[in-house]
């Protein structure tokens, strides 16, 4: 090929890239809005940035890193819990579920197997993981499963059932009124179904699958509340 040839080649492939940037230019500067609507249309909410850590675990290795931390339960109302007493959990004595939000400062991890008839919100496998904890205000210990082990495989639900850092911090765009309803894990209208979730737990039915505008169910460790949402707050507020 000739110099002559190979500098038409490279001045045309320059007159291609500048002939398609000449036309996005033109074509932002007719419609200038299309990006402003865009991100309009994909605003983010203060809830939707949040920063909720995660650990990723995957073998009993990693759920002993959670021994001396503190977590607080996010999935509320759905995992039974036991009295841990002399080195082994008393499952006879299942002392009910754990509430939403709740602190939990877990004292070790553990590996047992639960009787066949004791359903502890996980699959038996052949051994269970448990983390063991104290609550404020109590020096008694209690343990909930938070994994199961089956054979080779392992799998570990932690990060599903515990924040690991204070919702009070995490969400701490929420007004005050709000915290107080969902520490004494109740329902005032206004709420968010996200902040109707952290107070009275996840156990729900819905009628609706568009969030924040439809009446959902929850089962509060057996007490029943009907809430019904418009623009993502609560308007309607029915507890038998």
């Amino acid at each position: 090929m000739k110099n002559w040839q190979k500098s038409l080649i490279v001045t045309l492939i320059t007159l291609a890239i500048g002939g398609i940037y000449l036309l996005v230019v033109f074509e932002h500067r007719r419609n200038p809005g299309v990006a402003n609507q865009t991100s309009s249309e994909q605003k983010l909410t203060p809830d939707d940035v949040a920063e909720v850590r995660a650990m990723f675990p995957t073998s009993f290795d990693d759920v002993l890193k959670l021994q001396n931390t503190t977590v607080w339960m996010k999935n509320g109302y759905t995992m039974p819990y036991f009295p841990y007493d002399g080195g082994r959990i008393v499952f006879a004595k299942s002392l009910g579920v754990i509430p939403s939000a709740q602190r939990l400062d877990i004292k070790k991890a553990i590996k047992a197997a639960a009787p066949a008839q004791v359903d502890d919100g996980i699959s038996h496998g052949t051994r269970q993981v448990f983390a063991v904890f104290t609550m404020p205000g109590s020096a008694s210990l209690y343990a909930t499963a938070i994994g199961v082990i089956d054979g080779p495989q392992e799998a570990y639900f932690s990060d599903i059932l515990f924040f690991y850092d204070d919702p009070h911090t995490i969400y701490d765009n929420w007004p005050k009124g709000v915290w107080a309803a969902i520490d004494a894990h109740q329902v005032i209208p206004g709420m968010s179904e996200l902040e109707t979730r952290m107070a009275i737990g996840q156990k729900t039915q819905s009628e609706g699958s568009s969030e924040g505008n439809r009446t959902v169910t929850y089962d509060q460790a057996g007490k029943q509340w009907m809430v019904t949402f418009v623009n993502n707050h609560a308007t309607t507020i029915k507890s038998p």
